[in-house]
């Protein structure tokens, strides 16, 4: 399994690919809107999508969740407030095939019987949040969004939110308070969005690709998807390298693809070093090193390995860079984004950082070790969201992995690495 499989990155390299003229004419959402909503539901649900998000939610079910019938407006939230420290492919899809998101909106809310829906986008990001805005205008003006598209009967009003910029709203219930206008902050689950989400009503809250990935299914076929990847992680996703990589980027390929096959495709690592270690999905996620190059990149495979596949986000590291330093600025971030509302994680995100800090600069003891794994097994599955959990996974895994680095800081009173070296413009 070698092959790259080009579907949402199919026209990027078109100079018109983020226009309706390069797009095309929204020829599966036509399809979609000449089937029964449940049919469309059960298409997906066949096709086997699992959330793009990191969760790997199965996609359809979450759609059947929605209950039918109940007099309440049904809402679908679009999360594209992707912020996570190596996770980078829902903003280059929204920069450079936004078309694909907009088609997609427009079968997920006829299949949930939805009216209105979100695309809530991270604020920064202002050069995307425009080009999202000019394509759905773009589908406004063409008649694929409004009142009896495509002479169906189905109304649907589309909004591109701006956040605000903070990492917590990547959580569907805190992004729902944000969405709201309220402080982003997660909620108590039960109820989940399903039954009671952005206004009390029923919602679907969905990743960037998961639902830019369902015109390719409809137009497709639920076979043609399930036909690829793996037999329980079914479909194509964008992989993206990052770090000290020859040609970082993004790959879309099928699930199931190694990260020995990926290094290949870009070039391997960086000329003259070798890999050390690497993230499958993000900084969320417990690091792998060298051993674990061959193992298939699909959910249940990276699981079984005491990691998580996440957002695809691979971060390469090679044996240029600290591991001790890395993991502290990751804590650094989490300790910055950790929103407050509960004691595990407010508590524990800036305690890992305080005595990170004074790991990295050989100031500790082998005991410092054991506090913040202890600190990090105090906050795993006792915080309010995953944001807690997530800040835990580079602490217990690097700690695993690398044990004698950390105690080489503290036998020589510093940090061994030269910092400058590991940079792009450092020693090759």
């Amino acid at each position: 399994m070698t092959q790259l499989t080009p579907v949402l990155t199919r026209n990027w390299d078109q100079d018109d690919s983020f226009t309706i003229d390069g797009y095309g004419e929204y020829a599966a959402a036509k399809k979609a809107l000449g089937m029964d909503p449940d049919a469309v539901i059960q298409a997906v649900k066949d096709s086997g999508l699992r959330g793009r998000g990191g969760a790997g939610f199965p996609t359809g079910m979450k759609w059947g969740f929605i209950p039918q019938g109940d007099g309440k407006a049904h809402y679908l939230v679009v999360n594209a407030d992707e912020s996570e420290p190596g996770t980078c492919k829902d903003i280059p899809l929204m920069m450079a095939n936004p078309h694909a998101l907009v088609e997609g909106v427009i079968i997920a809310s006829y299949a949930i019987r939805a009216n209105h829906a979100f695309i809530y986008i991270r604020g920064e990001v202002v050069h995307v949040i425009r080009r999202v805005q000019a394509a759905v205008r773009e589908a406004y003006e063409k008649g694929y969004l409004g009142t009896d598209i495509f002479g169906s009967g189905y109304d649907l009003e589309l909004v591109v939110h701006s956040g605000a910029g903070a990492y917590i709203c990547g959580e569907e219930t805190a992004l729902l308070d944000s969405l709201e206008g309220y402080r982003g902050q997660p909620r108590l689950k039960p109820p989940f969005p399903a039954v009671a989400g952005l206004y009390a009503s029923p919602t679907v809250v969905n990743n960037v690709e998961s639902i830019a990935s369902v015109p390719s299914i409809i137009a497709n076929g639920a076979d043609w998807f399930a036909g690829m990847g793996t037999e329980k992680s079914k479909g194509f996703g964008i992989f993206s390298l990052s770090g000290h990589v020859t040609r970082p980027g993004q790959y879309e390929a099928p699930l199931g693809i190694t990260l020995r096959e990926l290094l290949d495709m870009a070039g391997g690592i960086r000329e003259g070093h070798e890999l050390k270690f690497w993230t499958p999905g993000g900084s969320s996620t417990p690091i792998f090193t060298a051993e674990h190059l061959d193992v298939p990149l699909d959910f249940e495979s990276v699981g079984a390995k005491g990691s998580m596949l996440g957002t695809r986000a691979l971060q390469i590291f090679d044996e240029t860079t600290c591991v001790v330093r890395a993991v502290m600025r990751w804590t650094e971030f989490y300790a910055h984004e950790s929103c407050g509302k509960c004691t595990p994680c407010r508590e524990g995100t800036f305690w890992l950082k305080q005595v990170l800090k004074r790991l990295e600069k050989g100031q500790g003891t082998e005991d410092d070790l054991a506090t913040i794994t202890d600190i990090a097994d105090n906050i795993l599955g006792r915080s309010f969201c995953a944001l807690g959990d997530g800040a835990t996974s580079p602490i217990h895994s690097s700690v695993k992995h690398f044990r004698d680095e950390y105690l080489k800081h503290f036998e020589i009173g510093g940090c061994p690495f030269d910092p400058a070296a590991s940079t792009v413009w450092g020693s090759k």
